[in-house]
């Protein structure tokens, strides 16, 4: 016979999906954009990432190991950044 399990009605994860994403959309408001250190410098932004790139080994960087998934993710990084190649209209 199978064993009934009791969710507990405890958490984040039993709320309803809207009350999740009202919570979570206040985290993203908690600090104005104009005290975010990144957005304030972008070269501590940029160094940041160097660093956190860094301390992966390079043999175990998933782009150094994959040729084809460092391709990918330029052509992705390409179209949205360009408008995946179509032309904007002019306003």
């Amino acid at each position: 016979m199978q064993e009934v399990v009791k969710k507990s009605n405890r958490g984040f994860a039993s709320m309803d999906p809207e009350k999740q994403r009202a919570i979570a959309r206040k985290g993203g408001q908690s600090v104005p954009d104009e005290k975010r250190s990144f957005s304030q410098n972008p070269e501590l932004a940029a160094r940041a990432g160097r660093k956190g790139g860094q301390s992966v080994n390079p043999a175990k960087r998933s782009f150094s190991r994959d040729h084809n998934l460092a391709s990918e993710a330029g052509r992705k990084g390409g179209h949205a950044s360009h408008g995946g190649g179509q032309k904007r209209a002019s306003v």
